[in-house]
């Protein structure tokens, strides 16, 4: 076998070197590529833990918090709650990856981009050129083909170039777990912007009912956009068919799809976007089942890869 190089690193290796997937490994990144890193998975799992905690502390107290902000104050109340799930994954990302450090300008550009996408491409696309508030509702067929064909696809592939045309082009994108890693801070990201101009436009939010609608949104994007960012590590890594990609960003936009059109109909939503819901714990309960069986999943199948790689095999 002739010689090459490095899919990660670009350096040269021989005709001997560790392969994966048909790709040519050097030795340090062959080895760094299969690790076993708990950090993303604590910090995950840690995150929707308060992140459902922060929505029910928060409902209460604001059931019986008096006065009750109004105006401005409500305003910037709102915001605040806006950003606590982001900043719940970064704080729990940086305790937990002390011992596995990631480049955390890296983490934090992906999750800053994911907001830019979503406020300067998606919402000018969803609202003015496709105008999916004046027919998304109007029936259920509407409804399932609009949330899946076009509000799950507009996202899902933004949230997915925040990572393909940025860090993944990078030698620091160099292990399995980095696709769901930047993945998650991708669709927090863009969650977070979402959830801001949600707020502005509605000149703040219920206290209770509001935050849990943030969390809602959070939960789900960073779900969605961590199945795309499994499925960029397996490219990166391994040789996949040309329907790789296109099959994982797909599965994203479904999910996103139905997930909109399920919680909708639980919360006897009148329509997807415009949040009237007659029972948001329901979104909730549904969010969290959602999260934590992508995560779940997503980490079998990366821990399930590694060990085959570690004992020889291919990964799957």
């Amino acid at each position: 076998m002739a010689p090459s190089s490095c899919c990660v690193c670009g350096q040269a290796v021989g005709s001997d070197a560790p392969r994966l997937g048909g790709r040519a490994y050097c030795e340090r990144h062959f080895l760094k590529v299969a690790r076993r890193r708990g950090s993303v998975a604590r910090a995950s799992l840690l995150t929707l833990l308060a992140l459902v905690l922060f929505a029910g502390l928060v409902a209460v107290l604001a059931r019986f918090a008096k006065p009750v902000p109004e105006g401005s104050a409500l305003v910037l109340v709102s915001l605040v709650l806006a950003l606590v799930p982001a900043a719940l994954w970064l704080l729990f990302f940086y305790l937990q990856d002390t011992l596995e450090p990631e480049p955390k300008a890296f983490v934090f550009g992906v999750f800053v981009l994911g907001g830019l996408l979503a406020s300067a491409v998606a919402i000018p696309l969803l609202r003015d050129l496709f105008q999916v508030q004046e027919w998304l509702g109007s029936s259920f067929w509407a409804n399932l083909l609009g949330s899946v064909l076009v509000v799950g696809f507009v996202q899902e592939f933004l949230k997915y170039a925040a990572v393909r045309y940025s860090v993944y082009l990078l030698p620091e994108f160099d292990e399995r777990m980095d696709g769901i890693l930047y993945g998650t801070a991708a669709g927090l990201g863009f969650a977070t912007m979402l959830n801001i101009l949600y707020v502005v436009e509605s000149g703040g939010v219920d206290l209770g009912m509001g935050v849990v609608r943030i969390v809602v949104t959070a939960l789900a994007q960073a779900s969605f956009s961590g199945i795309t960012g499994y499925f960029l590590a397996r490219a990166k890594f391994e040789e996949e068919r040309v329907w790789w990609l296109p099959l994982g960003l797909t599965l994203a936009a479904v999910l996103n799809g139905l997930f909109s059109v399920v919680r909708g109909s639980i919360t006897r939503s009148g329509s997807v976007l415009s949040q009237r819901t007659a029972s948001p714990w329901l979104g909730l309960v549904l969010a969290g089942v959602v999260a934590v069986v992508t995560l779940g999943a997503l980490l079998y199948l990366v821990r399930r890869a590694n060990e085959r790689t570690m004992a020889g095999g291919e990964g799957v």
